[in-house]
């Protein structure tokens, strides 16, 4: 038998809450919320805030726990330094993150965007927060919008104003460090404004982004702007868990009349949970609005409601929507635990990829153009060229060893060493010199070490030329 979610009128589907039938903005004013699911998320949002402006000044080996440098195309993660070189590494990571997003939303809807998403966070828990503080709650605000402009007025707009740039400046800088460091940052800040134009720049136009996200484009951005919010439809089904209204239950709705006695369902169409809403929507119309970001207000508000009214909480839950239609608990199904399995398959083959990898990495060519030379000694040279890229924090000395074939020797041309510096490169040219008897073909295999301190701290293969046999 189809199971159908209830929709008393489906003409909501027609038009989003933030905008009317002219098509012009429609401004919300959300009520407060309040409850234990509200005093959890505002917990966890000022761990996550916390995190967020610490980690650029963070370290892990001597290195910043995270920095996401583009244009040198240097990316420190947990304090391990990845180049270019390491992309495939960094690929296998970006699948597994994309396939661990996909996952999560198939089971538990999209609690990510109410819960731990930066825009959700620093809307609802800093920019309205302040709101609150200085206007007051929903009415409050609204009234003062209408209000003829006023001292009281002014200096509440004003205020308000001037902490949202300061707080779209505190964000700019944050972000702009997880990009140059932190010591790029404070080099920034100290240095004179002529010897930083670029960075000065960007950092007056990324405040202007953040203010005018957070000032005036607000929750169009999880509405419209938002990827992960459109893609949400294609990624949910009945069996995902999300914030729904139990239907069987509250239906038919029907005004709370004192002294009459109670015909109809539990809802008694207070709309409380509608105001609290902070994407405007009424979650009464079913799960599968893409404009609910599935942060539990109106679990709150809706659960006050039934205890003043003597009736059980959960009208509105966590649920699916075959739960509230059936009756039946979450469960996990094929699709999640096929999910799952990929997502383990991924994680395990990171985790090795990780283990594995080298904290330097050497890349040995044979010089372009050049042949092989034979020497007096009866033996066969190569010219080669080396790079040397070095992951880690710390500065080594190297030298190079042919590993195999056994004989052979290796002298550098214009110096007696190379020295490798912290997250840098070195970079040489070298003679490979092999005993004819050590040639089993005429383009063969080599093995070079690179030794740091008499140990051995990465190793390479190249091609050796010798004369037809």
């Amino acid at each position: 038998m189809p199971v159908t979610t209830y929709h008393p009128d489906d003409a909501f589907r027609d038009s989003i809450a933030t905008v009317d039938a002219a098509g012009k903005r429609v401004w919300l004013y959300p009520k407060k919320p309040s409850g234990p699911l509200y005093r959890a998320r505002k917990w966890i949002s000022y761990g996550l805030l916390a995190l967020l402006f610490a980690g650029p000044w963070l370290r892990l080996n001597e290195l910043p726990v995270l920095m996401l440098n583009l244009p040198a195309r240097k990316f420190i993660i947990f304090g391990q330094i990845f180049w270019p070189q390491d992309f495939f590494i960094l690929l296998v990571a970006a699948l597994a993150f994309v396939l661990f997003v996909i996952l999560f939303t198939v089971v538990y809807g999209r609690v990510f965007c109410g819960w731990v998403c930066p825009q959700t966070i620093f809307l609802e828990m800093v920019f309205r927060r302040i709101e609150y503080w200085l206007e007051g709650d929903a009415a409050q605000q609204k009234a003062l919008d209408r209000a003829e402009m006023s001292w009281n007025k002014l200096w509440r707009k004003t205020a308000k104003h001037a902490l949202f740039l300061l707080i779209s400046f505190l964000i700019a800088n944050t972000f702009l460090a997880y990009i140059i460091g932190s010591d790029g940052l404070v080099e920034l800040v100290t240095a004179p404004p002529r010897e930083h134009l670029g960075g000065l720049a960007s950092m007056v136009v990324f405040t202007g982004v953040f203010y005018a996200v957070f000032a005036r484009f607000r929750e169009q951005v999880c509405t419209i702007a938002c990827p992960y919010g459109r893609l949400q439809g294609v990624m949910l089904d009945k069996d995902s868990l999300v914030v729904a209204y139990d239907y069987p239950r509250g239906e038919p709705r029907e005004k709370l009349r004192k002294n009459q006695a109670r015909t109809a369902g539990d809802c008694i169409d207070c709309h409380q949970c509608v105001q609290v809403c902070p994407t405007g929507i009424d979650i009464r119309n079913g799960p599968q609005q893409l404009e609910c970001i599935n942060c539990t207000a109106c679990i709150d508000v809706c659960n006050n409601i039934m205890d003043l009214i003597g009736k059980p909480r959960g009208l509105i839950r966590h649920a699916s929507e075959n739960n509230i239609a059936e009756g039946t608990r979450f469960r996990l199904t094929g699709r999640v635990k096929a999910l799952s399995g990929v997502l383990l398959l991924l994680l395990v083959g990171l985790t090795f990829l990780l283990a594995s990898r080298s904290n330097v990495q050497a890349t040995v060519l044979r010089t372009p153009g050049q042949l092989f030379q034979k020497t007096d000694r009866g033996t066969i040279t190569n010219l080669y060229n080396v790079s040397v890229i070095n992951k880690t924090n710390h500065p080594y000395p190297i030298t190079l060893r042919v590993l195999e074939p056994a004989g052979a020797t290796i002298s550098l041309v214009g110096k007696d060493a190379l020295r490798l510096p912290a997250q840098g490169m070195a970079e040489g040219v070298f003679f490979a010199e092999l005993p004819k008897p050590a040639l089993r073909t005429t383009n063969q295999q080599i093995r070079i070490g690179v030794f740091s301190r008499g140990r051995l701290i990465t190793e390479t293969k190249t091609k050796f030329l010798g004369p037809p046999r």
